[in-house]
């Protein structure tokens, strides 16, 4: 049996972080290489290789595949919505240049498996809002979503033209205690713990009411880590997975972490990001997933919101000493 080696590109990012660390603790850390343009994360220092790398050189990606002997790739670079639409050639550039490295690269060497994550963004205004499924009218509105549309069909038309066994997932927004957020127009719910920790109250970009998908990270990286070790033969989709597990809207998540902290304000003050919201689905049908792969989510709002304010709290203390802030 070869083991398996593999390369996590941008394993940095929010997702990144934890990705790589629960690889590692699945294949064992030097079976597992780091890379990124940053500097390595501190979570990820000590528990493996790592490797300063541009995806959107192609020959410096292609000497690391071959000189690393990868079997699977992770390609989690991209730049995301918000900070996308500030900058919209560059969100195009990358995320689909390194895409198509990855995808050509895999081809030649012929690497088993590569994972590359899409997003709800691929939606827009004329999409089900309510249970929004596998298959239906996507028209994207923003750079972001535009370009995992069409990524998605590349990793699709890879799979189909040459075999390559690529995989992806459409993530909700995703909330971690771990890594800072990228730049989503999600973020809201991860901003939201830490200004109510440190300041007992935040100013939301988003209204009240605006319901998005929502996935606790841990569910994420288990839902990933379940469709790449999934039989070949189950995999029925090649463009990419839908996969839910709550819905929510500011007010709800405000409310939840009111339990908790009683003091507690929220305030809303919406701006561009508002508009992006409002064109993606409120919730997602992920049946499809649950029926190929056996998906299913273990964290709903309030197990999530317990869990947050659990880890968060020793960590936002910390930083609020250090700043001479107490509460």
């Amino acid at each position: 049996m070869i083991k398996e080696k593999i390369l996590v590109i941008g394993a940095c990012g929010q997702i990144g972080v934890e990705l790589t660390l629960e690889l590692r603790r699945i294949y064992g850390g030097s079976q597992v290489v780091a890379s990124d343009l940053r500097e390595e994360n501190e979570l990820l220092k000590g528990t493996g290789p790592y490797v300063s790398l541009d995806v959107m050189n192609k020959e410096m990606l292609h000497v690391q595949v071959i000189r690393q002997n990868v079997t699977q790739i992770y390609l989690l670079a991209a730049i995301l919505s918000a900070t996308g639409e500030k900058n919209p050639n560059l969100a195009w550039s990358l995320n689909m240049q390194s895409l198509l490295n990855v995808l050509e690269i895999a081809r030649d060497e012929q690497v088993k498996k590569v994972y590359w994550p899409s997003s709800i963004a691929v939606f827009g205004p004329t999409s089900p809002r309510v249970l929004c499924p596998q298959h239906t009218i996507i028209e994207p509105i923003t750079v972001y979503g535009i370009s995992k549309y069409a990524g998605e069909f590349w990793c699709n038309y890879y799979h189909h033209r040459y075999g390559l066994d690529v995989r992806s997932l459409r993530y909700p927004g995703l909330i971690s205690y771990k890594s800072e957020p990228g730049g989503g127009t999600t973020d809201y719910a991860v901003e939201i713990f830490y200004d109510a920790l440190s300041e007992n109250r935040y100013d939301c970009f988003l209204k009240e009411d605006t319901f998005l998908p929502m996935m606790y990270m841990p569910d994420a990286i288990r839902a990933t880590v379940e469709l790449m070790e999934a039989e070949e033969k189950n995999i029925t989709v090649r463009t990419s997975y839908n996969i839910a597990a709550m819905s929510f809207s500011p007010s709800e998540i405000g409310a939840e972490i009111k339990k908790h902290l009683p003091g507690f304000e929220i305030t809303y003050q919406p701006d561009y990001r508002q508009t992006i919201a409002e064109s993606w689905p409120q919730s997602i049908d992920d049946r499809i997933a649950r029926n190929d792969w056996h998906w299913k989510p273990a964290y709903d709002l309030a197990g999530m919101t317990v869990d947050m304010l659990k880890y968060m709290k020793p960590a936002i203390e910390a930083r609020n000493r250090k700043n001479g802030k107490v509460h």
